[in-house]
């Protein structure tokens, strides 16, 4: 492994052995919690096929750091705060192996971009007989995409901003719809079908965005692009969770939930659109309690 950094947009080009970039993180995996998700996508989660009794859920591994440090991030403790234990390659293989036994729908991977070569080597190690999923805030860089060829069959993948200067406030990212619709584009490239059996995805590509008070214009530029670069077959998942936590409260513009009129007039615009994929969330769903709880030391899975 090159010791010198640069495996996402930020280009720290340091030494992780003996400093950190802007992620945080150092050349050693840390985790902070390993979970059966119930609150993905149903087609992730398996909500939508196990109706007398409980979905299996997916396997998530959510790794600590993050090279993009939302103001507004819901797992803040993590991956602005760094909580979480340092494993071994080694571990994160036998992780994948204990989800799978658990009867894990998937392996998910929770903000995993700055691990990205760790996670590769880990995957080499064992390859779970259940898909692999990249869950990602976007900012990549589209050859560390193409790395992930060969490992990842499910990229669910974020889209934040279309506008630079809501990245640059709010997640210190200029560029990040410019490293994010290129790489986005890689991902749909790597994984050009997506295929759901018995109502679980087993490849393909989910493109998240979450809605942000206030700024409406900015999420149909988002939508428009998906429309125009990837198709209204896109399986999109328009979320309408915000709850202002971690540093929103700083900024009295997105110190608030989203309005029902908000997410109507981009609901509206996706059956315009026609966007028969697209998953809708209830306006009930903007609340805290969907988040996991990561300073619980208490875990079923042993790491």
């Amino acid at each position: 492994m090159n010791n010198l950094c640069n495996i996402c947009p930020r280009n720290c080009n340091v030494d992780r052995e003996k400093s950190f970039g802007f992620c945080g993180a150092s050349d050693k995996l840390k985790v902070s919690k390993v979970m059966l998700h119930y609150f993905e996508e149903p087609i992730i989660s398996g909500t939508t096929i196990f109706k007398n009794e409980a979905p299996k859920g997916s396997g998530a591994i959510f790794f600590s750091n993050c090279s993009l440090k939302c103001v507004y991030c819901q797992n803040s403790d993590i991956s602005c705060g760094g909580h979480g234990k340092e494993i071994s390659i080694q571990t994160l293989a036998d992780i994948f192996k204990q989800l799978e036994n658990a009867g894990a729908l998937n392996i998910n991977l929770v903000s995993p971009s700055h691990f990205t070569l760790q996670i590769v080597e880990a995957l080499k190690i064992y390859k779970p007989n259940i898909p692999i999923i990249w869950n990602t805030s976007g900012y990549e860089k589209p050859e560390t995409i193409e790395m992930l060829k060969d490992y990842v069959d499910i990229y669910l993948t974020d889209l934040k901003y279309f506008d630079e200067n809501l990245s640059l406030k709010y997640s210190g990212a200029k560029n990040y719809f410019e490293f994010a619709n290129k790489s986005i584009l890689k991902m749909r490239e790597n994984q050009p079908a997506d295929v759901i059996c018995d109502g679980v995805m087993k490849k393909g590509l989910i493109v998240r965005h979450l809605v942000l008070p206030n700024y409406t214009n900015d999420s149909i530029k988002i939508i428009n692009w998906i429309y125009e670069n990837l198709g209204n077959n896109t399986i999109l998942s328009l979320m309408s969770q915000y709850v202002p936590v971690a540093g929103a409260k700083k900024f009295p513009e997105i110190n608030r939930k989203i309005t029902p009129l908000e997410y109507k007039i981009l609901v509206n615009l996706l059956n315009k659109l026609k966007f028969d994929n697209a998953f809708i969330q209830e306006h009930g769903s903007a609340d805290s309690c969907y988040t996991p709880d990561f300073l619980c030391k208490k875990s079923d899975f042993k790491y």
